[in-house]
C-alpha cells in the first residue's frame, strides 16, 4: 500500500468537556431557602465534533498488512509496502524456517534505499510438517505464524494439508506451546461441495471442531468472505467473554485457569468488503476481480443480520464444568449483545477481532487474462482507500484506525507502529496499470475515481 505524497493540516484538537461537579456537592443547601432559574449552555457534542474533522482528513498510526502476497524475482520491488505478514505460497513453498529466513534476505535485498519495512515471515504447513519445525521457527525470530492451506484450494496450494487432525495435530499442539498462531485458508476442497459453500463447509467440518480440540491455539480465519464467518467469530468473543464473566462474577470460584475459545481473528479485504460476485460478470468475464476465497452474494458483504446464528465452543471450566452453546436459550442470550453481522457491519462495529489484510495478489496482466487465469486481485495500491470509504459509509471512520492499525499488532503481540501516515478526502484516479520491468499489474477499482488519497507526509 504506497502512500502518495500530498501537504494536508492536522485535525484539529477538540478539548475534552471540564468534568462535572462531585455529586457530593448536590447536598450542601442555602441557608436560606430561593428559587433559581437558569438555562445551561448545551454541551459540545464532541464526537460530531472529531467526525466532522475527519470527513476531510485523517492521520493515523501507519497501517500494516496481515496477509499479504509479494511473490519473488521482480515483482517484489513493485510490490513492497510497510510491515507484512508474508504468505509462503511461493514454487516451491516456503516450507522451512530455513527457507523462510533466505525469502526474508531476497525481500530485504529487493528493497530500495532508505526503505524501511519489516517482513514477517510464516511456515507453509504441509502433512510432512513436524513439531521439531515448529521450535525452530519460533527461535528464528523471522517467523511469526503457520499458513495451512487445504490442499488444492488456491494458489501454488497442491503441497497444502490433506488432513488436519489426522496428520497436522501433533504440529498444532506444539503450535499451542509456542504461541505460534495459525493462520487458515478457510474452504474445503471436496468437489461435492458448491465453491460458493467451501467457507461454511470449513468451518463446520474443520474450524469449529479444531477450536473445540485446541481453545488455546491462535488462529487467525484469512480474508474471510460469507456471514458464516463473522457468525464463528462473533460466537468465539460471544463464548469468551460469557466465561469470563461467569468467573469473574464468583459464578464459579473453584478454579485456577479457565480455557475458552478467545484467541479466534479474522483478516478482511477490500474486495470481500466492496465487491460481489456480479462483479466476476457484468460487461462480460472480468479476470481481474477473480479471487479465492472467490466473491459472494451481496448479503454477506452488506450490513444484515441473519438468523439462526449458532456457536460451536465447547467451554472447559478447570472444575470440569462444560458448557455447550448451541442455539438454546443462553446462544440467544449472547445474540442479543453479539448479533450475527455481515462482513462490513462486523468490521466498522469496533469489534478488535478483525484486521487489515489485503490479500493484495499480483499478477502479471497476460497471466490474469488468458484461458486459464490466475486468481487474485492486486489491492496494495487502492486498499486504504477503499477501507476509508468503508468506514466513511458507516459513519464508523473514529474506529478505522483501530482496524488499519491497532487490532493486528495487539493479536499478535507486537508492538504498534510509532509512525503517522494522513488520509485526505482528495479525489485520485487509480491508474489503468502498475508497470515493472517484464510487464504490468491491473489494480482493483482500475481507473476509478477514489476519495481518499493517502499520503506520508504529516505536518507539525
Amino acid at each position: 500500500m504506497q502512500a502518495a505524497a500530498t501537504t494536508t493540516t492536522t485535525i484539529p484538537t477538540v478539548s475534552a468537556h471540564p468534568r462535572a461537579k462531585s455529586p457530593s456537592a448536590f447536598f450542601l443547601r442555602s441557608s436560606v431557602p430561593c428559587r433559581v432559574s437558569f438555562r445551561a449552555a448545551p454541551l459540545p457534542n464532541l464526537r460530531a465534533t472529531a467526525m466532522a474533522a475527519m470527513s476531510q482528513q485523517l492521520i493515523i498510526t501507519r497501517p500494516d498488512d496481515w496477509h499479504l502476497h509479494v511473490r519473488d524475482g521482480e515483482v517484489l520491488e513493485a510490490v513492497l509496502p510497510h510491515r507484512a505478514i508474508i504468505m509462503p505460497n511461493l514454487k516451491p513453498p516456503v516450507t522451512t524456517t530455513a527457507r523462510a529466513v533466505e525469502y526474508r534476505e531476497e525481500i530485504m535485498k529487493a528493497l530500495p534505499p532508505g526503505t524501511s519495512f519489516l517482513p514477517l515471515m510464516t511456515l507453509y504447513l504441509t502433512d510432512n510438517t513436524s513439531p521439531e519445525e515448529i521450535k525452530l521457527a519460533r527461535e528464528s525470530g523471522v517467523v511469526f505464524a503457520v499458513k495451512l492451506y487445504p490442499a488444492g484450494a488456491t494458489t501454488n496450494s497442491q503441497d497444502g494439508v490433506t488432513d488436519v487432525f489426522g496428520k497436522c495435530f501433533p504440529v498444532l499442539e506444539e503450535m499451542v506451546r509456542q504461541e505460534m498462531p495459525l493462520l487458515v485458508h478457510g474452504e474445503v476442497t471436496d468437489p461435492h461441495v458448491d465453491t460458493f459453500d467451501r467457507e461454511k463447509v470449513f468451518i463446520d467440518r474443520i474450524l469449529a471442531p479444531l477450536v473445540q480440540k485446541l481453545p488455546q491455539l491462535k488462529i487467525v480465519m484469512e480474508h474471510i468472505t460469507t456471514m458464516d464467518a463473522v457468525n464463528f467469530i462473533e460466537s468465539c468473543e460471544g463464548a469468551a467473554l460469557l466465561l469470563q464473566w461467569l468467573c469473574t462474577s464468583a459464578l464459579f470460584y473453584d478454579y485456577n485457569t479457565f480455557i475458552f475459545p478467545g484467541h479466534v481473528a479474522a483478516t478482511v479485504t477490500p474486495q470481500h468488503l466492496l465487491l460481489n460476485r456480479n462483479a466476476l460478470f457484468q460487461g462480460g468475464l472480468q479476470p481481474h476481480n477473480y479471487c479465492l476465497p472467490v466473491l459472494k452474494r451481496e448479503t454477506h458483504s452488506m450490513s444484515q443480520s441473519p438468523p439462526n446464528k449458532k456457536c460451536y465452543q465447547l467451554l472447559q471450566m478447570h472444575n470440569h464444568i462444560y458448557f455447550v452453546l448451541m442455539n438454546n436459550t443462553l446462544i440467544n442470550c449472547l445474540s442479543t449483545f453479539y448479533p450475527g453481522q455481515a462482513i462490513a457491519s462486523a468490521v466498522t462495529s469496533g469489534s478488535k477481532r478483525y484486521f487489515l489484510g489485503t490479500d493484495s495478489a499480483p499478477h502479471d496482466k497476460k497471466n490474469k487474462e488468458r484461458s486459464c487465469g490466475c486468481a487474485g486481485i492486486y489491492s496494495a495500491p487502492v486498499a486504504l482507500s477503499l477501507y476509508a470509504k468503508v468506514f466513511e459509509e458507516a459513519g464508523a471512520l473514529d474506529k478505522l484506525e483501530a482496524f488499519t492499525s491497532f487490532n493486528g499488532p495487539d493479536f499478535y503481540g507486537l508492538p504498534r507502529n510509532n509512525s503517522k501516515i494522513v488520509l485526505r478526502k482528495s479525489a485520485w484516479k487509480v491508474p489503468a496499470t502498475y508497470r515493472y520491468s517484464s510487464g504490468e499489474i491491473v489494480p482493483m477499482s482500475t481507473g476509478s475515481t477514489l476519495e481518499w488519497l493517502p499520503s506520508d507526509q504529516t505536518e507539525e
